[in-house]
């Protein structure tokens, strides 16, 4: 029903947003890398929606790029995962992260969502390994050689430090963009401070 929404953020916090498109608040529930790439209050901001509609309510979920969506709605259709299970995994993976732990049949790596444990883990990846290989969805090779710093800089280290650190990419990157720091280790000092 809503393909985006775009205006202005009115309010933020880890699990949702509010935007103000045309005078009416839309409050968003997000996931945590939606919410490290939102601008500060009173900026303009997009994010991709989708509506969920249960006989007891209706609820909007807000994601800073289409593949988050996609993922997202990839999610709700195997059995068991609601739309806050499918948030809190992509609050712990990026897209491309939870691409690779599906195809590589990473149990381990879903159950560090909240409230997902290792059975309906096994059931993601049994019922999303053949529709992630039919999708061509981006499966990142290692580490964090598909951040988009440029390479050999020192945003690019610190993501990477941060990556090993148990971040995400999306994490990782919207941290150190949002940090100015003479070091490699300054930055991830001050990427650390905006994660925690």
């Amino acid at each position: 029903m809503y393909a985006f929404i775009r205006g202005y953020l009115a309010e933020k916090d880890q699990n949702s947003a509010v935007i103000d498109a045309g005078g009416v608040g839309y409050l968003l529930s997000i996931s945590y890398s939606t919410y490290a790439a939102l601008p500060e209050l009173g900026e303009e901001v997009k994010l991709y929606s989708h509506l969920s509609v249960r006989e007891d309510a209706m609820e909007l979920f807000g994601f800073a790029d289409r593949e988050e969506l996609s993922v997202f709605k990839m999610l709700i259709t195997v059995s068991g995962v609601g739309p806050k299970a499918a948030l809190a995994i992509l609050s712990e993976l990026s897209p491309g992260r939870f691409a690779l732990a599906v195809s590589a049949g990473d149990v381990k790596a879903l159950t560090k969502a909240a409230g997902v444990g290792p059975k309906l883990a096994q059931r993601i990846v049994l019922e999303l390994k053949d529709k992630i290989a039919k999708s061509g969805a981006e499966i990142p090779t290692g580490g964090a050689d598909f951040l988009e710093a440029p390479a050999g800089s020192d945003a690019e280290e610190a993501a990477k430090a941060l990556v090993v650190l148990g971040y995400s990419a999306n994490e990782a990157r919207a941290a150190v963009a949002k940090c100015q720091g003479d070091t490699v280790e300054e930055l991830i000092r001050l990427a650390l401070k905006q994660l925690m």
